[in-house]
C-alpha cells in the first residue's frame, strides 16, 4: 500500500483514485462535456509553452510566496471550489481545507459541496473563500451570502458559466444523479471500494450541506433533485452581480471569464478578482483552453483587478506557466481532488508539496529567484497560443 511519501506526481494520485473511488464519483472529477475537446486542451495548450533556461545565475535564496487577493500564500496556488468533495473521501471539503489551511494557502467551497459553510468554519482557523451559484431563489442566495459572512469567509467567487448544465456523458451512464441511482452496475462496484464505504458510514455528511434543511422545501436529497432542476438561472446578467455585491460587501471574484469583454464587464461590476475559467471544460466543449486567452483577458483589465486562472494545472510548472503570462495565481480543483480521493488529507498534504517544491525548481531552472519576477521572458515561446 502506497505511503504519500511514494507519490512523486499528480497522475500518481490519479491513478490511485481510480482504483478507491466509486466509479460514479471518480467520472465526475475526470471528464469534460460533449468531446471533452476542451478538457483536454486545458492541460494540452499548456505542454506547449517551453521554459527558457538559464545557468550560471545565483539562485541560493528563492521564494515563491505571493499574495491572493490581498492576503499573503505560500505560493500562487489555491484549491478551487468543488462540486461533491465530500464524495471522493467522507468530509473531503474538511479535510482539504485543512490542508490547504497547513500549506498556507486559500481554500474555495463550493455551494453544491457535502460539508456546509458552517462544517468547514468549524473546524478550520483560516478564512476560506465562498463561491456561489446564482439561483432563480434569490432569498436563499441572500441567505448563503448571510452565511458566509457570519463565517467570515474572505471573499466571495460568483461563478457565472453555470445558467444552463452542459451535458457530460459520462455522468449520465453512471447514474449520477440527486440521489444517486442505485443501479447492480453501481452497487457492485461500490462493494469493491471498501476503504471508501467505511469513510462514509463514519461520517453524517452524506448530502449537500449548504442546500439541504436550509432551501425552501429542500428537506432530503429527494426532494432536491426537483429543486435543484428549477434553480439554475438563464436570466443572470450583470445587474445581478451588482446586487450580490451590494449584499456581500466584501471581496468579490468572478469566475468563468473567457473573453476580454466579459472581463470588462466584470471590471465595471464592481469585481476585486476574475478567474478565467471555462469550468474545467465541463461546460461549454470547443471553448478555448484558458492558457490561450489569459494574456488577452490581463491586457484587457491591467491591473485594475487580480487575474486568476484555473484548468488543467497538475503541476508547479503548469503555476509557472500561468504566472508567466500574467495570472497572480491559479486555482487546481482535479489535482487535488486525487490527492483526496487517493489519501484523504494526507494526499492533499502532499500535493501540494510537490506543486511547491517544482513551482520552485522549475523557477530556479529559469534564473529567477522569487515569484514577483516571473515574467514572459522565462519562456522560449509565450506567443505560441496567440489567438487560442
Amino acid at each position: 500500500m502506497p505511503s504519500p511519501a511514494q507519490m512523486t506526481c499528480t497522475e500518481d494520485f490519479r491513478r490511485l483514485a481510480q482504483r478507491r473511488v466509486p466509479r460514479m464519483f471518480y467520472d465526475y472529477v475526470d471528464s469534460g462535456s460533449w468531446t471533452e475537446s476542451t478538457y483536454r486542451d486545458n492541460a494540452l495548450d499548456l505542454q506547449k509553452l517551453k521554459f527558457r533556461q538559464r545557468v550560471a545565475v545565483d539562485i541560493a535564496h528563492r521564494t515563491i510566496g505571493t499574495t491572493l487577493l490581498g492576503e499573503p500564500a505560500a505560493m500562487p496556488v489555491a484549491l478551487a471550489p468543488t462540486g461533491m468533495t465530500g464524495m471522493q473521501w467522507a468530509d473531503g471539503e474538511i479535510l482539504a481545507a485543512q490542508a490547504a489551511e497547513q500549506s498556507g494557502i486559500p481554500f474555495s467551497l463550493s455551494t453544491v459541496s457535502i460539508c456546509s459553510i458552517e462544517d468547514v468554519a468549524a473546524h478550520t482557523q483560516r478564512p476560506f473563500w465562498f463561491q456561489l451559484y446564482v439561483m432563480r431563489d434569490r432569498a436563499f442566495i441572500r441567505d448563503l451570502i448571510e452565511r458566509a459572512k457570519a463565517a467570515a469567509c474572505a471573499a466571495l467567487i460568483v461563478t457565472l458559466d453555470l445558467q444552463v448544465v452542459g451535458q457530460r456523458h459520462k455522468d449520465i451512464k453512471n447514474g449520477l444523479s440527486t440521489p444517486p441511482r442505485p443501479t447492480l452496475k453501481n452497487l457492485i462496484d461500490l462493494a469493491t471500494k471498501l476503504r471508501w464505504c467505511k469513510g462514509m458510514m463514519g461520517t453524517r455528511r452524506h448530502g449537500f450541506g449548504n442546500i439541504i434543511g436550509h432551501a425552501k422545501g429542500v428537506k432530503d436529497v429527494h426532494s432536491l433533485t426537483r429543486w435543484s432542476a428549477e434553480q439554475f438561472d438563464p436570466t443572470l446578467s450583470w445587474k445581478d452581480l451588482e446586487w450580490i455585491k451590494q449584499c456581500w460587501g466584501g471581496k468579490l471574484v468572478v469566475k468563468g471569464i473567457l473573453d476580454a469583454d466579459d472581463a470588462r464587464l466584470a471590471v465595471a461590476a464592481g469585481a476585486d478578482a476574475i478567474i478565467v475559467s471555462n469550468h474545467g471544460g465541463r461546460q461549454l466543449d470547443g471553448a478555448p483552453s484558458t492558457i490561450s486567452v489569459l494574456p488577452s483577458i490581463v491586457q484587457a483589465v491591467g491591473t485594475q483587478v487580480e487575474v486568476l486562472m484555473d484548468g488543467g494545472v497538475t503541476s508547479g510548472q503548469d503555476v509557472l506557466r500561468a504566472v508567466a503570462l500574467g495570472a497572480r495565481g491559479v486555482l487546481i480543483g482535479r489535482a487535488f481532488l486525487y490527492a483526496l480521493g487517493a489519501m484523504g488529507r494526507p494526499g492533499v498534504s502532499r500535493c501540494l508539496e510537490l506543486i511547491a517544491k517544482e513551482l520552485d525548481v522549475s523557477m530556479a531552472f529559469c534564473g529567477k529567484t522569487t515569484i514577483a519576477d516571473v515574467d514572459r521572458s522565462i519562456l522560449v515561446n509565450p506567443d505560441i497560443l496567440q489567438g487560442g
